[in-house]
């Protein structure tokens, strides 16, 4: 990893109202993670992507189970109603357009919708998979490879998935 410095602020002059209302998405509608990486200390060591996002996986991996659940079930599901509907998040939003999940055929829409209700059925929770860099194709072909893991790999899974997802998010801002 590089140690790359945000462009728009500075972390460690935030107050903590600012700092988790500038970060508090980048772990989908769940605020708590900002709130916890601020309380640890506002040092300049957070004024630095590698390390502010270091803080936060911590965070994530460290919570209780239930936290780590519902973060993950705040995730959209990928080309799901939500998307269809335009009612994402405006980071949701870009990353599946991003993916080109946006420009699916009838026949792919209707692919990840039984995916996306098989997957929910047997693990609990949506498929989680940061798709900057991909394209449908490869998400398809993630998502019939994976609903084969078992229940704990794939929440171990979702959860490395969304830290990639709040590092894509952090390198942006």
């Amino acid at each position: 990893m590089s140690d790359m410095t945000f462009k728009t602020c500075k972390p460690s002059e935030m107050s903590r109202d600012a700092f988790v209302s500038h970060f508090g998405d980048i772990y989908e509608h769940s605020a708590w993670v900002a709130e916890q990486a601020f309380d640890q200390g506002s040092d300049s060591s957070i004024d630095s992507i590698d390390s502010l996002q270091q803080r936060m996986a911590e965070i994530l991996l460290n919570a209780d189970k239930q936290a780590q659940l519902d973060l993950i079930n705040a995730h959209p599901d990928l080309a799901g109603k939500a998307a269809v509907a335009g009612e994402l998040t405006a980071a949701s939003t870009s990353e599946q357009a991003g993916a080109g999940i946006s420009e699916c055929t009838p026949e792919e829409f209707e692919r990840f919708t039984a995916l996306n209700n098989a997957y929910k059925e047997k693990f609990g929770f949506p498929f989680i998979m940061a798709v900057k860099g991909s394209n449908r194709h490869q998400i398809l072909a993630a998502f019939e490879e994976r609903i084969h893991n078992t229940p704990d790999e794939e929440f171990e899974r979702a959860l490395q998935e969304i830290n990639k997802i709040a590092r894509f998010r952090l390198e942006i801002m």
